[in-house]
């Protein structure tokens, strides 16, 4: 049996070595990260019992089926975990996936993932081919999120997408987006290549050294993937947007702004893309794992504006958080929000348009009677209003320091640097 004694003497003199060691290294500067990251503290409260702790964690943390390592979806993914997590309130857990075919089998049937990004080809394809039915009724979509391109990278004696025909060409991990639609399109314009299917990072060293003829990557613009590619002997084959192809994809383009290595300067390449959509179980309102994710929905759109500025993705901007997609059934907490917000965003123009009307009828001028002058008056009123945000915005603005006294005090200082049956 151990001493009682003993061991209190022995913790005692550890707690005091760990205090005195504690003061040195604050002596030291050296920064406690318990005062400075609102994760570690939300993780181990002091005092808090352990079961809490797991219940809070499991109850805000809501996990993101992404894509695999260099696509667009793992970029998206990391955005959300940077933008949106804020202790123990809200936390996004990001997870490397496979691909477009992979993430709506892990939504659908992966007991631990709330959401996942996936293609909306994808869906018509795995129903066109058998392999599900009413897949929509059982996903619904919290927003189309960007458009994603089609990169055919190939040695420049291909110069259209129909001199693959008969060649070896990969096309991704067979559970993946990239698989389904490099499949959907060769097969609407009548192209029969020999697909092989090898993962992209493996697939560019086979295409290096002759053993492949092409690769393709769906990925949107610009691929961190596809902009590392550095070999004069490549480039990027167009695709033309024919009509087989405009049912279900759209018309784009790849510049030498996003691929410098790829594409001359001034020159475009035409291709073809498809969107990408993130996307939840349709889990029955009320159910737990529902508020789990209305309470990322409403995170995720308050803060939406962030994500269209620097540091992320620049396919954020393309983002329209409204824009409907065909043949889906939108979230409901979602579809609420929006709701909501588009209609105080109406009731708000409204009362500016009245307040710019009583403004013009106290000069003395008229109404329009015309759908011309309808027209002339909407835009009186558009410039009226970016007067009155001018006016307020120099009203709000800090007072402008002497310039000479700012120059001396900056050289001064350093600067800083479907049913919802699944299981819970």
């Amino acid at each position: 049996m151990r001493n009682p004694k003993l061991f209190a003497f022995i913790a005692t003199v550890a707690l005091s070595l760990c205090g005195a060691s504690t003061i040195s290294m604050a002596e030291k500067g050296v920064v406690d990260p318990a005062q400075v990251s609102e994760g570690l503290k939300a993780i181990f409260s002091y005092g808090n019992a352990e079961q809490t702790t797991k219940n809070r964690l499991n109850a805000n943390t809501i996990t993101v089926i992404t894509g695999t390592i260099g696509g667009t979806y793992v970029q998206f993914g990391a955005d959300l975990a940077s933008v949106l997590d804020d202790g123990d309130r809200l936390r996004v857990l990001p997870i490397i996936g496979r691909g477009s075919v992979q993430s709506i089998a892990d939504v659908l049937y992966l007991r631990g993932v709330d959401l996942g990004i996936m293609r909306s080809d994808t869906l018509d394809y795995l129903e066109k081919k058998g392999y599900g039915s009413n897949l929509k009724s059982q996903l619904t979509y919290i927003t189309k999120l960007y458009n994603e391109e089609m990169h055919v990278v190939a040695p420049k004696s291909i110069r259209k997408l129909s001199d693959l025909n008969g060649k070896t060409v990969s096309v991704d991990m067979p559970n993946g987006g990239t698989f389904v639609t490099s499949i959907e399109v060769f097969e609407r314009l009548g192209i029969k290549p020999k697909f092989v299917y090898i993962e992209q990072r493996i697939a560019y060293e086979k295409l290096r050294k002759g053993e492949i003829d092409a690769m393709i990557a769906v990925q949107g613009r610009p691929s961190h993937f596809i902009k590392s590619i550095n070999d004069d002997r490549f480039h990027l084959v167009p695709v033309e947007y024919a009509p087989p192809l405009q049912g279900d994809y759209l018309p784009s383009q790849l510049t030498a702004k996003d691929y410098p290595a790829l594409i001359q300067p001034g020159e475009r390449v035409d291709t073809i893309a498809v969107p990408a959509v993130l996307a939840a179980y349709n889990w029955a309102p009320g159910s737990n794992r529902y508020r789990k994710v209305a309470q990322f929905v409403q995170a995720f759109f308050e803060k939406f504006k962030q994500f269209q500025r620097p540091p992320f993705h620049p396919k954020w901007k393309e983002v329209v958080l409204e824009a409907p997609l065909k043949g889906w059934k939108r979230f409901p907490a979602a579809q609420a929000w929006l709701d909501a917000h588009s209609s105080a965003a109406v009731s708000d123009k409204r009362k500016k348009f009245d307040l710019f009307l009583a403004t013009r009828a106290q000069t003395g001028k008229s109404l329009p009677t015309t759908p011309a002058e309808n027209a002339a008056l909407f835009q009186e009123f558009m410039k009226w209003q970016e007067e009155q945000e001018t006016a307020a915005a120099r009203d709000t603005a800090p007072p402008r320091r002497n310039k000479h006294r700012h120059r001396s005090h900056s050289a001064a200082k350093p600067q800083s640097a479907a049913t919802a049956t699944r299981t819970q």
